[in-house]
């Protein structure tokens, strides 16, 4: 298709339309409990570190024909609401664009829509109602259902994900999915049977949320023991019609672990040749002061709304896809 081609909107404007009611459906269900809506920079001096994620990187000039600065396009706010947490805002939400490399596809665009609020004093079983709360209704459902991240390995594969060894992990895999991936790391594996074997079951059950994931898949979730005293992560995910839509987290608030796991991605990148990412010092100095204990989910709003109304593509929900961008 030659460029001139290209101008027009991908999304019916019938679907735009339904987009902004959605939107303005969620501003009006936090007025209504008086969470405060906030706005952070999209532009940052620091990235997130996560191996899972690559950050697009930008060029900042200070004076115009002088020397660059790398900065960072963000991936979610969540860094910078953390600090407003620990500046005293109380409970907040933002409504940002989010970006993030080689993330194209049916459901992905590096340009998207995040949604993402805190609730001080909110643990993150009380935080899957609140998101049941509000997305259910947008979606035409019900009601949802909750397991663990263990019962979702034992109905579907059979094994205990928080013991399986690699090897057992890579045999099962063998047995479900046609692909040549070797890796030594264990949690790869465990992704790779939750996104290609579990989560396309899961789509016959409507809304489900999983919880307690390992305690390596942490990220900047609070680790407990669950009640067969195994070590979880205190997050959870929202599945729709098997597709992820939230990942909610109990928050970390120790400054001195949230450095540790800082420290830890980047090793990670390194063992897997991935770019070295400078740290948010910021979000540690904010929780050295302190951070009220709160839970925090993001939600993708191009994928709720695809679910809200049905669409196969993410360009039927968004004007200009990247290729029109």
């Amino acid at each position: 298709m030659s460029q001139n081609m290209l101008w027009n909107s991908t999304a019916s404007m019938a679907n735009l339309r339904r987009r902004a009611e959605i939107i303005a459906s969620i501003r009006a269900f936090f007025a209504s409990r008086n969470i405060l809506e906030v706005d952070t920079p999209v532009m940052s001096n620091a990235a997130v570190s996560d191996p899972y994620i690559d950050t697009i990187e930008c060029r900042y000039q200070p004076l115009v024909g002088g020397e660059v600065e790398t900065k960072y396009l963000q991936s979610s706010p969540e860094y910078a609401m953390k600090r407003l947490l620990a500046s005293g805002s109380g409970a907040i939400y933002q409504i940002s664009k989010a970006f993030r490399n080689g993330e194209v596809g049916r459901r992905h665009n590096p340009e998207f829509s995040m949604l993402e609020w805190y609730r001080p004093g909110f643990d993150h079983r009380q935080l899957m109602n609140e998101v049941a709360e509000l997305l259910l209704p947008l979606l035409g459902i019900a009601e949802s259902n909750q397991y663990s991240y263990a019962q979702v390995f034992d109905t579907y594969l059979g094994i205990d994900p928080h013991t399986a060894s690699i090897a057992e992990l890579q045999a099962i895999a063998a047995e479900h999915i046609d692909s040549d991936f070797q890796d030594n790391n264990r949690d790869n594996w465990l992704n790779l049977l939750m996104s290609h074997v579990i989560e396309p079951q899961l789509a016959d059950e409507g809304a489900v949320f999983v919880y307690d994931y390992p305690a390596s898949q942490a990220a900047l979730a609070k680790v407990s023991q669950d009640v067969q005293g195994r070590a979880v992560a205190e997050r959870f995910e929202l599945f729709v019609q098997g597709v992820e839509l939230a990942n909610g987290y109990h928050e970390l608030t120790d400054a001195a672990e949230q450095a540790r796991r800082f420290s830890e991605d980047n090793r990670q990148r390194g063992a897997e040749n991935l770019p070295q990412r400078p740290t948010d010092d910021l979000l540690v100095a904010a929780l050295e002061q302190g951070m009220p204990s709160c839970a925090g989910v993001a939600v993708g709003i191009d994928r709720l709304i695809m679910q809200a109304i049905g669409a196969n593509d993410i360009a039927d929900v968004i004007a200009f896809p990247f290729p029109r961008a």
